[in-house]
C-alpha cells in the first residue's frame, strides 16, 4: 500500500484499521523532510481513499506510530538543519515542506506513544484525536536549547489540547517528563503499561471502527469547527441534521431495535 511513499513511512491496512508508521529506528524516527513529505502524503492519501497502486477501501480509522518500541519519534532530524534550516527564508521552506495531510485528515487518528515523544514528533499530536502512551514514554520541546522558536500556529495547535500555562511551561522549561505528567496536563488520553499500549492503541480502534464512520468523521470536523471562534453559519448548524439521511442511519436504527449488532456502510 506504500505507492511511491518513502520507506521511512510505512502504511498497512488491517480491516476498517490502517496503520501509518514512521519507520527510522535506527534514528528514534527522527523526521527528515523526506519523511515529513512522505508522512502528509500518507494522510492525503488515505483521506483521499487511495494509494498510488490501487484503493484503500472503506478505512475507518488510522493508527499513528513509530517503529521499534525506543521512540514515537525525537522530532525533526538535526542533522539537515545546516542545509534546510540555516536562515530565515530556509526555515519557512522547511516548514511548508512538513505539509497538512495529518491535520486535514477527514478519518479518526490515534497517536501510539512509545518511549521518546519530543519535539516535533510531540507537535504532531494536536493533528491526532487520541493519544495513547506507555507509562515509561517520555515528553518534552527542547527548542529552547537549541536557541529556535516554535511559532504562532504550532503553540495554537499545542493549546488544542493543554492551558496556555501548560504550553508555556514545557516551552519555558524546555525539560524532559514523563507519561503520568502528560496525562495530568491532558497532552495524552491515557497511560497504560508498556508492554499494553499496542493491545490498547487497537482495541480502541476497533471501537472506533464498529461505530458509524460517517458519524464519527461528523464529530472529528464539528469539533475540530469549534476550535474556530467565530460564529455558526445557519447552514453549518444545519449540517448535523444531514445524519438522518443516511443509510446507516436506518441500519443503527434497525439494529438497535433488534439489539444485534449494526453492520455500517460509511453512506
Amino acid at each position: 500500500m506504500n505507492g511511491n511513499l518513502p520507506g521511512s513511512i510505512l502504511v498497512e491496512r488491517r480491516g476498517f484499521i490502517a496503520t501509518v508508521t514512521i519507520n527510522r529506528p535506527e534514528k528514534l524516527n527522527a523526521i527528515n523532510t523526506v519523511t515529513a513529505r512522505g508522512l502528509s502524503d500518507a494522510f492525503d492519501l488515505l483521506s483521499a481513499g487511495g494509494t498510488r497502486r490501487g484503493v484503500v477501501r472503506a478505512v475507518r480509522v488510522v493508527v499513528l506510530r513509530g517503529a521499534g518500541e525506543r521512540a514515537f519519534g525525537v522530532g525533526a532530524d538535526i542533522s539537515e538543519f545546516s542545509e534546510r534550516r540555516d536562515s530565515p527564508e530556509q526555515a519557512l521552506e522547511y516548514e511548508a515542506a512538513w505539509g497538512e495531510g495529518l491535520a486535514n485528515c477527514r478519518h479518526p487518528v490515534i497517536a501510539m506513544i512509545r518511549g521518546y515523544c519530543i519535539g516535533g514528533s510531540l507537535g504532531l499530536l494536536p493533528d491526532t484525536d487520541l493519544r495513547i502512551a506507555g507509562e515509561s514514554a517520555r515528553f518534552a520541546i527542547p527548542a529552547g536549547r537549541l536557541g529556535i522558536t516554535y511559532g504562532h500556529d504550532d503553540i495554537d495547535r499545542l493549546k488544542r489540547l493543554i492551558s496556555h500555562a501548560h504550553a508555556l511551561e514545557i516551552l519555558l522549561e524546555a525539560s524532559q517528563f514523563t507519561a503520568a505528567r502528560a496525562l495530568d496536563i491532558g497532552l495524552v488520553n491515557r497511560v497504560v503499561a508498556d508492554d499494553e499500549v499496542e493491545k490498547e492503541t487497537y482495541a480502541c480502534a476497533e471501537r472506533i471502527a464498529a461505530n458509524a464512520p460517517l458519524s464519527a468523521r461528523w464529530h472529528k470536523k464539528f469539533a475540530r469547527r469549534l476550535l474556530d471562534p467565530a460564529p455558526l453559519t445557519d447552514e453549518e448548524r444545519r449540517e448535523p441534521m444531514a445524519c438522518f439521511a443516511t443509510e446507516d442511519y436506518a441500519i443503527g436504527r434497525a439494529a438497535f431495535a433488534t439489539r444485534t449488532p449494526p453492520q455500517f456502510r460509511g453512506r
